[in-house]
């Protein structure tokens, strides 16, 4: 008897304990959030005015470029901070499918019966440290720019229409402010060449497909500053410069640059540019042009580097934590994700889904974004995560990797039992008819047209308004093809 005393008690005392250390650790959390959440507000208020203005200052672009990368970590912490709840219960996702999610009195409680297992506690005490430091990080960034305020003032404001946050998403180019600024400092200052082209500056940009490139030059071409500073602007692929094409530039000039004649040249190039037509640009470039005429080179290959006079501009893919952030306000457009933590939890789900494709994420936050049923997000949630899965396992790639290579890509079907997968061949050029069909027809929604056809994939709201059209073709599900192969191998081997 004096043992099972001794045990209830001791079992008591255990769950006291744990039930007090479990209420501190909350309401040390909560204080945290509520303090992260107010330094991102600070932080959010310097770049949004930063971003609305001309910065020439290379040292301050930098410095508003570590913190908009720590802004967008701290509000990825703090969203996974605050649906951690929703994660830890997400083994009875199954039982709330069909009803609406409340942040009850009851859902809590039975939360923090949940949490009080080691892994839980556990977990918890790492997004704290975690959500401490990115808070620790932010409030010393934001107070050493505080100095740096006076000095932001005195940039010219751009003239722009004020947009709301989503639709300013959709409108500009995200997360390359400094590139931009960058490319533009580039133009409109000239210094000694180093290398044979004498009165030519050249400027590689490499990064992966869909990076930007092409949107990153077509904004920065945009800029009334560089427009007024040449005389004249081309754009070439690497496939469709001739000769005649410098005369035809150069006689193409406006009369008030007659004086000038600064040319700006930008190649696009899909593979490695010639050798031969590297050499032919250049002597006639510098027969026929002024001093300050600029190249621009734009390719996915590395190897472009060597032709550059100044250091070559490398476009990374979005840290995730931007990528998020991107995600998120386009998808929720003017809805306060906060009123909805259950879609906002299934949003930040889906996203670790599309790798980091700048397309897909348009895809993906048009199909969501129409649709605010959480069925249906769950849905799609459940089906990207099938799909993916079968891709790698099946390819070895992620399928956005493949599609943003250009490369050939089955793409699953939702459906309860489609069996068919739609196959991409390729991406067609956008000076093509726009076809009707969307992806999110063919893909969510049922629609199967026959034979070989296109689709419309997105239609970019910003320079260069590129149309991504795909070539496609419903074929049967690559999985089943294989696995009615290996029986029939299989029954070969039993026969013999």
């Amino acid at each position: 008897m004096d043992i099972f005393v001794s045990a209830v008690l001791g079992e008591l005392a255990t769950r006291s304990m744990s039930l007090f250390i479990d209420r501190y650790s909350k309401k040390q959390a909560r204080t945290v959030e509520v303090n992260l959440e107010s330094i991102l507000l600070r932080a959010q208020v310097i770049i949004d005015e930063a971003e609305g203005r001309h910065i020439t200052n290379q040292a301050m672009l930098r410095q508003l470029s570590k913190l908009r990368d720590a802004m967008y970590q701290g509000y990825y912490v703090l969203d996974t901070f605050r649906y951690r709840a929703i994660k830890e219960n997400k083994a009875e996702d199954h039982q709330v499918l069909n009803h609406s999610w409340n942040l009850s009195k009851f859902s809590y409680a039975k939360h923090l019966c949940l949490s009080s297992s080691s892994s839980s506690n556990s977990t918890e005490t790492s997004q704290g440290l975690q959500a401490e430091d990115v808070l620790n990080s932010l409030r010393t960034m934001v107070l050493d720019f505080h100095e740096s305020i006076m000095f932001l003032t005195t940039y010219p404001r751009l003239h722009r229409q004020p947009y709301n946050m989503h639709l300013l998403l959709e409108k500009c180019m995200f997360g390359r402010q400094m590139e931009m600024e960058l490319v533009i400092n580039f133009l409109l200052h000239t210094q000694p060449c180093i290398n044979s082209l004498d009165r030519f500056d050249v400027l590689p940009i490499v990064g992966p497909g869909r990076s930007g490139k092409s949107t990153l030059v077509a904004h920065v071409c945009n800029d009334e500053r560089v427009r007024d500073h040449f005389s004249q602007i081309a754009f070439f692929g690497n496939s469709n410069f001739r000769d005649e094409d410098i005369a035809i530039l150069t006689d193409g000039c406006p009369i008030r640059h007659k004086q000038n004649k600064k040319l700006l040249i930008v190649f696009e190039v899909d593979g490695e540019l010639s050798v031969d037509l590297w050499q032919c640009l250049c002597s006639l470039s510098k027969r026929l042009t002024a001093s300050g005429s600029k190249i621009i080179i734009t390719s996915r290959s590395d190897k472009i580097t060597k032709l550059g006079t100044r250091q070559a501009l490398i476009l990374k893919p979005l840290p995730h934590e931007a990528y998020w952030y991107f995600f998120k306000v386009i998808t929720f457009g003017s809805t306060n994700p906060e009123m909805h933590p259950r879609l906002a939890y299934l949003a930040m789900e889906i996203a670790k889904m599309l790798n980091g494709s700048l397309l897909a994420a348009h895809v993906i936050s048009r199909l969501l974004g129409g649709n605010f049923n959480m069925n249906y997000w769950c849905k799609v949630l459940e089906f990207m995560r099938r799909s993916v899965a079968k891709h790698i396992s099946m390819y070895g790639e992620h399928p956005c990797d493949l599609v943003d290579e250009n490369k050939p890509t089955y793409m699953a079907m939702l459906g309860e039992n489609s069996g068919e997968d739609l196959f991409i061949s390729d991406t067609c050029s956008p000076q093509e008819e726009i076809p009707e069909i969307t992806i999110q027809d063919v893909v969510y929604g049922g629609v199967k047209p026959d034979g070989i056809f296109k689709i419309l994939a997105w239609k970019s709201q910003i320079p260069p308004y590129h149309c991504y059209i795909y070539t496609c073709e419903i074929r049967k599900s690559q999985a089943r093809v294989f696995k009615r192969k290996r029986s029939l191998n299989n029954k070969c081997v039993s026969c013999g």
